[in-house]
C-alpha cells in the first residue's frame, strides 16, 4: 500500500466551498473546548454538592449521594448520550419534547448536560475522598468554634480538600475534554467529527486525524501547566496531603540551633 501524503491538504477548500479544512478543524476545536468547559462547570458544582452530601452524618443525603455516583458511574457514557438526546424528548410532555427537538444545537446543550452529569459523579468521588482524608479534628473544631455544620464545609474543609484533590481534578478534566469527542455521536460537529468529516471528503486520513491529535495533546498540555501553576499558588507552606509535612533532619537541626 503507497500512501501519498499530502499535508497541504489543511489549506485546501473543502466541499461547502466557505471554509479550508484548518478552518473547519479549528471551528471543531472551539465546539469541543465549548463542550467541555459548560460540561466541567456542571460537573464541578453538582460533583461537589453530591460529594459533601456523601460526607454528612445525615443518612437521607448521604444515601441520595451514594445513589447519584452509582447511576451516571456504572452507564456508560455513549448510552447516557443517546438517553438523554433520543429518549428525554419522548418521555416528557408533547410540547416540552417538541420544544427540545426544535432547538438550535440541541447536540451541544444535550452532550453538555450528559457530560457534566456523567463527569460530577466522579468529582463527587473525588470530593468525597478529599473531605475524607483531612484530619477529623478540623470538622470538630469548627464546630467547636460555633460554626454550623454548612460553615464548617465552607470555611475549613472544603478550601483545605480541594487543595489536596487539585490533581485528581485536573485529570477529570483533561478526561472531559477527551470524553467531549462522543458527542459527535449525536451530531456535534466537534474536533474528532471535523476531522472524520475531513478525512471522508479528501481521503488524506492520516491527516485529519494527526492534526486533531496533535491539538488534543496541545490543548491538555496547557490545562495540566495551568493547573500545576493554580496547585502550586495555592499550597500551604508545610501542608502535604491533609497532614502536616515533617521537616527534614537538615531543618530539624537547624531548628535546635546546629549548624
Amino acid at each position: 500500500m503507497n500512501y501519498r501524503w499530502n499535508w497541504g491538504i489543511f489549506w485546501q477548500v473543502s466541499p461547502d466551498g466557505a471554509h479550508t479544512y484548518f478552518q473547519l478543524l479549528m471551528y471543531g476545536t472551539w465546539w469541543t473546548l465549548c463542550t467541555a468547559f459548560f460540561a466541567w462547570i456542571i460537573a464541578l458544582t453538582f460533583g461537589s454538592l453530591v460529594g459533601v452530601a456523601r460526607t454528612t452524618p445525615n443518612k437521607w443525603l448521604s444515601g441520595f449521594g451514594n445513589a447519584y455516583v452509582e447511576l451516571f458511574r456504572n452507564i456508560p457514557l455513549l448510552v447516557q448520550m443517546f438517553l438523554w438526546y433520543f429518549v428525554m424528548p419522548e418521555l416528557v410532555p408533547d410540547s416540552v419534547g417538541t420544544w427540545l427537538k426544535q432547538l438550535p444545537n440541541s447536540s451541544f446543550y444535550t452532550g453538555v448536560v450528559a457530560l457534566g452529569l456523567y463527569s460530577s459523579a466522579r468529582v463527587a468521588e473525588q470530593v468525597r475522598a478529599g473531605i475524607n482524608s483531612l484530619p477529623r479534628g478540623q470538622r470538630a473544631a469548627g464546630l467547636a468554634m460555633g460554626l454550623t455544620l454548612p460553615q464548617t464545609y465552607r470555611y475549613v474543609l472544603l478550601p483545605n480538600a480541594y487543595r489536596i484533590m487539585l490533581p485528581p481534578l485536573t485529570s477529570e478534566f483533561i478526561n472531559t475534554i477527551k470524553n467531549s469527542s462522543v458527542v459527535l455521536t449525536i451530531g456535534l460537529m466537534e474536533l474528532t467529527a471535523r476531522a472524520r468529516e475531513m478525512s471522508e471528503y479528501s481521503f488524506q486520513t492520516f491527516e485529519a486525524f494527526t492534526a486533531a491529535t496533535i491539538i488534543y495533546i496541545v490543548i491538555n498540555i496547557i490545562v495540566t501547566e495551568g493547573m500545576r501553576r493554580l496547585e502550586r499558588g495555592l499550597a500551604i507552606p508545610g501542608y502535604l496531603g491533609g497532614r502536616i509535612k515533617k521537616p527534614s533532619l537538615l531543618q530539624r537541626m537547624r531548628l535546635r540551633g546546629v549548624q
